[in-house]
């Protein structure tokens, strides 16, 4: 039996699914396949990688060369990036538009990041807002925002995200208000508002396809404030059914959706909140290894078994 024949027979009986089976038979017959997610991943570090050598080069040489010559290059990358995007994209719309080509989402990444690197270098060299300084963060946050729904680019509204949460942090720390014991709950909090925000813009159809983005970003946030919580004195039995209930209900959502990612957080926190517990009434590093050994594998199998079936179901 050839090996075509062989995959056809596994399709069949459902052990492969029809994707697998088209992306199997391209490597047999020798015909091309996508390598699409592979070079989008490789560009985008390209572009992480050249702003970060920009970033580099300002802080280092920044006596040498000038502000002024740093601010008007890094202005006028900026400038640039914007215009290309605006010159070339679509009409707004609520909906989901696609890019116009495929350099429009990394030029676009680039400029954004280009826009937090001169944020940073302007207060690193003026501290024109001294202890307000958080403020450019709420500042690069609203623009990020501003030019993810425009030119519709989900990472970049990930950065905006990310903007915020770092400035919510910040702001609470001014007031004196963040303890050790207080930041899991802000963290909380914001989770809950992202999820919020995400949920009502998808209610009033605006972009609905970014309430993905909104839900894995309030995600991670939450079960990283859990489960750093389960090891706090006292309260960390709470931390550890809050981040039980939370993988729960992610982990059903997310088959109901057919959406493996949030089984795979479920999966992935639940597993190290559960075994932290553990290892610590062990307290024997034999035994400790042995179920990291054990459920390790346990978990992993399961996981790949229950990816396969979502992807035959999709």
């Amino acid at each position: 039996m050839k090996t075509i024949e062989r995959l056809e027979r596994w399709r069949d009986e459902g052990l492969i699914t029809g994707a697998q089976y088209d992306a199997l038979s391209l490597l047999v017959l020798k015909r091309r396949f996508s390598v699409f997610l592979e070079l989008n991943a490789l560009l985008y570090l390209g572009v992480i990688s050249l702003v970060g050598g920009l970033a580099w080069t300002a802080g280092t040489y920044s006596e040498r060369l000038g502000d002024s010559f740093i601010l008007i290059v890094l202005s006028g990358l900026f400038v640039l990036c914007l215009s290309y995007c605006f010159s070339r994209s679509h009409s707004y719309s609520a909906t989901e538009v696609e890019s116009p080509n495929l350099a429009f989402d990394y030029v676009l990444y680039a400029g954004c990041l280009i826009f937090s690197v001169e944020l940073g270098y302007i207060e690193n060299r003026f501290q024109l807002l001294q202890s307000a300084w958080d403020n450019y963060l709420l500042f690069g946050a609203a623009v990020f925002f501003v030019l993810a729904y425009r030119f519709d680019n989900r990472l970049v509204l990930s950065l905006g995200l990310s903007s915020l949460a770092a400035w919510f942090g910040l702001r609470f720390s001014q007031f004196g208000l963040l303890t050790p014991d207080s930041i899991h709950v802000y963290a909380l909090a914001y989770a809950a508002i992202v999820a919020g925000a995400g949920a009502w813009l998808w209610r009033i159809e605006i972009k609905k396809h970014f309430l993905e983005t909104y839900l894995h970003v309030a995600a991670n946030v939450a079960f990283i404030a859990l489960l750093t919580g389960v090891d706090w004195n006292g309260s960390g039995w709470l931390y550890l059914a809050g981040l039980l209930a939370l993988s729960g209900a992610a982990g059903l959502m997310g088959v109901k959706f057919r959406r493996f990612a949030f089984v795979a957080y479920a999966v992935i926190y639940g597993y190290l909140g559960v075994s932290y517990q553990v290892i610590w009434e062990l307290r024997d590093l034999v035994l400790a290894l042995m179920y990291l050994a054990i459920t390790g594998i346990m978990v992993v199998i399961w996981m790949v078994r229950l990816a396969r079936r979502l992807a035959r179901e999709t």
